[in-house]
């Protein structure tokens, strides 16, 4: 799957942010996902995890389904943001998140951190 199709995917998967995606121009892989990093960290800020978890398991969705430059974005952009993205939230909220990423997004979360701290 390109970046055109995970577009229409989250559309179709989440139209909680429908209106904010039509106002944004999405032109390439990192685009839509800077664009749903952004959404996730609002929603996290808000507590609302309904639509959260929506997110979270597009990510999953696009990482499994997506092409390699997709695939490349998720990690870039919002496996290297989460600690950002939580930072503030208690370690309940944190968990919480975390857990609703699949074992190979966990994977390459574990990874990246740790490629970094050595």
């Amino acid at each position: 799957m390109n970046y055109v199709q995970a577009t229409q995917e989250i559309t179709v998967a989440i139209p909680e942010i429908c209106d904010d995606l039509k106002k944004t121009t999405i032109e390439n892989s990192y685009h839509i996902i800077e664009f749903l990093t952004d959404k996730i960290k609002a929603m996290i800020r808000e507590n609302n995890t309904d639509c959260l978890f929506k997110c979270l398991q597009k990510i999953d969705d696009l990482y499994e389904d997506g092409d390699k430059t997709v695939k490349n974005a998720i990690e870039s952009s919002f496996i290297y943001s989460l600690d950002n993205c939580t930072a503030f939230c208690n370690k309940e909220y944190r968990d919480l998140i975390f857990s609703h990423l699949s074992p190979e997004l966990q994977k390459v979360y574990a990874r990246q951190i740790y490629s970094h701290s050595i």
